[in-house]
């Protein structure tokens, strides 16, 4: 019998107030709580499927960091109906492509088919929801992969293990100061209950969302998901999820970081930001607007008008912020001096820099160039279903809704130049940063 479904449909509206959507993007909940997200495009007659997990590197049990990471790469051993490396075969002989990846508050897994072989892909999927088979020998055989790739990633690259460092040190209680890989001694450690137990515990349709994109429409996803991911049990343990959050940040932190394989230093600087939450989105649209002002306007941006173009600090500066997270995100920045200054100068620098900017006006030509900037990018953005079915996932990750999504266009174009300022006043303070020196050990601070 066929299940009643909800559904709203979300028009995106990037041109205007009432201009037509390119896409239509609907969402609909089987019973078993399976969240399904259809963004039509029916210019190409592909589909890209990605399922996404409500649990990621956040959520390991604590001592077991890595642990969403290692079950995403155990995912891919096979099913009793699909034994090993049959999922990826079928995919390539079909002529599409897959991929897994973990974050911090998801993990998700990526396919791009024909869309009349969409069928075969779900069948798949749903599968391996319920219905990994993994042996010891899986086990150890991938907890060298893992340990490799934190290897070549993380622990062969001192910029990565300086930031590593760093945001360890920003996240004072929160597990976002956890690697998503893992620490090494932990990923070690991780044993066949801890896997299994973490699989159980969080792969279930009520802890998932299936956003598929391109041509398919609303009718023939209810109809496949119900074929495929409607008969899977619920886990009625699955609870939102209660974090360890952030106490008081009453000192700023600071840290200096040494590697003989470092050319070039840099000062890099992290202050704990607000992210974007359901309905309430206007803090973290400020701050996106503030790291264009700072740094994404080229040599018209604060930052490189007064450190590389008029005071010739720096070879390079930068700002960064994403409020896509599900808890409190960062804003940060970064300066890489020029060869004859210290990296105490640039520090030095950036303050003047950034205390200079507090007490400055955004100029409104400034404010329109972004704007105009920001409104071609999403409309360009239209153009890539597949990137789009990411944003989605991601940002639905991220707690917020269709219709925040929908919104975060037209909020990027309101804000103004007092709340950029605002913003920043609220979010550069000493006590919530942690400021880092990257260097070789012979260099000169």
């Amino acid at each position: 019998m066929m299940k009643r479904l909800t559904a709203a449909a979300v028009a995106l509206s990037l041109m205007n107030g009432t201009a037509d959507a390119a896409q239509k993007v609907t969402e609909f909940r089987l019973e078993n709580g399976l969240q399904v997200v259809v963004i039509e495009d029916h210019r190409a007659p592909a589909v890209s499927q990605l399922l996404w997990y409500r649990t990621g590197g956040s959520d390991g049990p604590p001592g077991k960091s890595g642990i969403a990471h290692f079950v995403e790469h155990l995912m891919f051993k096979g099913t009793e109906k699909f034994p090993p490396g049959v999922f990826r075969d079928v995919v390539q002989e079909l002529g599409g492509s897959d991929n897994a990846f973990t974050g911090r508050d998801f993990t998700a897994y990526v396919q791009r088919i024909a869309a009349d072989r969409l069928g075969t892909i779900m069948e798949m999927e749903a599968d391996r929801m319920h219905g990994i088979i993994i042996s010891d020998e899986d086990i150890e055989t991938e907890r060298r992969v893992v340990l490799e790739e934190r290897n070549q990633r993380t622990d062969t690259n001192p910029g990565s293990l300086f930031r590593e460092q760093s945001s360890a040190s920003l996240y004072l209680n929160h597990p976002y100061g956890v690697p998503v890989i893992g620490w090494k001694h932990e990923i070690e450690a991780l044993n066949r209950d801890d896997i299994f137990g973490f699989y159980r515990r969080h792969y279930a349709p009520n802890n998932a969302i299936l956003v598929l994109a391109g041509d398919v429409t609303v009718d023939e996803a209810r109809v496949l998901a119900e074929r495929y991911y409607g008969p899977l049990p619920a886990n009625p343990e699955i609870e939102a999820r209660q974090r360890p959050q952030e106490p008081p940040h009453l000192a700023g932190r600071r840290l200096v970081f040494e590697d003989e394989r470092i050319s070039l230093r840099q000062v890099f600087r992290t202050y704990l930001a607000p992210e974007r939450n359901p309905g309430d989105q206007r803090q973290a649209a400020a701050l996106e607007m503030l790291e264009t002002v700072l740094s994404g306007d080229g040599l018209s941006s604060f930052l490189k008008q007064k450190l590389e173009v008029e005071e010739q600090i720096a070879i390079h500066s930068d700002a960064f912020y994403s409020g896509a997270t599900l808890d409190r995100s960062e804003f940060g920045l970064i300066v890489l001096p020029a060869e004859d200054v210290s990296l105490e100068e640039a520090e030095a620098a950036l303050d003047r820099t950034l205390a200079a900017f507090l007490e400055s006006e955004i100029e409104e030509e400034q404010l329109r160039r972004i704007r105009k900037a920001a409104r071609a990018g999403w409309i360009y953005e239209q153009d890539s279903v597949h990137g789009l079915a990411f944003r989605y996932g991601r940002e639905l990750m991220a707690g917020l809704t269709l219709q925040d999504i929908a919104e975060w266009p037209e909020l990027i174009q309101s804000v103004s130049a007092e709340e950029i300022l605002q913003a920043a006043r609220e979010v550069f303070l000493p006590e919530r940063s942690v400021t880092g020196w990257l260097r070789s050990p012979e260099g000169e601070s």
